[in-house]
């Protein structure tokens, strides 16, 4: 049988890097593979994009109303169609934005079609409070496996803190996609609590 994945760390602890490596070790020994994303993740559009400045186009986006199954179904259907290979394995980048409904489909892919899903995201927002994708696979993955990154003080960064024109926010919509004057700092929780004058969510 195979497993549902989630692999979470921090912002810049390498997530779309490993996902991308990931897929190209499929490809290498000849095996189908089918990248998705939320379409919520606007970062890059239909492409996942590393850090490290390699990217790649997604095959289907997943919007917070779709039928992961049905979407899932309509896009191994095109490889089958296109090359007569069939699909080795499932990557979902930013699948923290997923619906609690559509993390469960991916549980029902990687059990039911018996294709490993590999699903790549954080497990909490700006404020630590976690998005319901990502507190909907600690309840059904089969694996958990954090992927680590540093704070700036050099200690293990758990939190995820949102800068805006340079300046620290605790409050807002939990969704806002780093950007022009967006953008998120990985911190320690000792770093975390110092910025936000003590606040959790």
């Amino acid at each position: 049988m195979a497993k549902l994945y989630f692999r979470y760390g921090a912002m810049n602890s390498g997530k779309s890097t490993a996902l991308l490596q990931a897929a190209y070790n499929y490809e290498e020994r000849h095996q189908g593979v089918l990248l998705a994303k939320p379409d919520t993740d606007t970062k890059g559009d239909d492409r996942i994009v590393s850090r490290l400045g390699v990217e790649r186009e997604v095959d289907f986006l997943v919007a917070p109303g779709d039928d992961l199954l049905d979407v899932f179904g309509a896009a191994r259907r095109r490889v089958r169609e296109g090359s007569g290979a069939e699909v080795a394995c499932l990557l979902v980048d930013e699948v923290q934005f997923l619906t609690p409904r559509q993390i469960d489909d991916l549980l029902r892919i990687a059990v039911l079609d018996d294709i490993p899903v590999l699903a790549y995201g954080i497990r909490t927002d700006f404020r630590t409070a976690a998005f319901p994708g990502a507190a909907r696979l600690f309840e059904v993955a089969h694996s958990l496996e954090e992927l680590k990154t540093i704070c700036r003080c050099g200690r293990k960064a758990m939190f995820n803190a949102r800068k805006v024109d340079g300046d620290y926010v605790f409050d807002g919509d939990q969704v806002a996609i780093e950007g022009q004057s967006v953008w998120y700092e990985p911190l320690c929780a000792t770093c975390y609590l110092e910025e936000s004058g003590g606040a959790l969510a």
